[in-house]
């Protein structure tokens, strides 16, 4: 199926700096993989903005971006994930970022967003994520929940487990499932 097939107009424009696939999930409504092939800078972010909020504005607002293949991503770069997130959030939507490559995911710990999207290794995790609603969970989370950075007592919160750098001394500090901080 070609991407103006899933989204009309998508591939009206294009940019070989990044290549961008679409894949319709049936398993999950308005759900949309979207393969990154390239890289995102501030050179290109306006095209990928365009082409992603052609994809929201057709009615896709659960989106897993497959990011294999996502060489670099800059702080603009970022900053247009975030943009799609408060777009999709008040349509009861979501976005899932899958397979990040080490040195990607590097950029968004160092910016500190990595607590802000939900991050899974493979197309499984991330369908069930949007499905998760549907399964009850056995117990319950302890997530958000406030914390205090060991280095200079700073009070952060903390929205799930994961790793991430303290806003205030800019150590860097890992909470785990039970909600203990650690450094590193």
């Amino acid at each position: 199926m070609l991407n103006n097939d899933i989204v009309p107009g998508f591939d009206d424009e294009k940019d070989d700096s990044l290549k961008i696939r679409l894949e319709k999930i049936t398993e999950a409504p308005r759900c949309l993989v979207l393969t990154l092939t390239g890289y995102i800078d501030t050179y290109n972010s306006n095209f990928f903005q365009k082409r992603i909020q052609k994809a929201i504005e057709s009615g896709y607002v659960r989106l897993i971006f497959q990011c294999g293949s996502l060489n670099y991503v800059s702080s603009t770069g970022i900053g247009s994930f975030t943009t799609f997130l408060k777009a999709v959030k008040p349509q009861g939507g979501d976005l899932v970022l899958m397979d990040i490559q080490p040195k990607v995911y590097e950029v968004f710990q160092l910016l500190g967003f990595s607590q802000f999207f939900n991050i899974k290794d493979n197309l499984n995790d991330s369908v069930q994520f949007f499905n998760a609603d549907k399964i009850t969970e056995e117990k319950p989370s302890i997530f958000p929940k406030v914390v205090a950075c060991p280095i200079c007592y700073k009070k952060l919160k903390s929205l799930k487990a994961g790793r991430f750098r303290c806003s205030e001394c800019k150590s860097i500090l890992a909470i785990d499932e039970a909600g203990q901080v650690l450094l590193g």
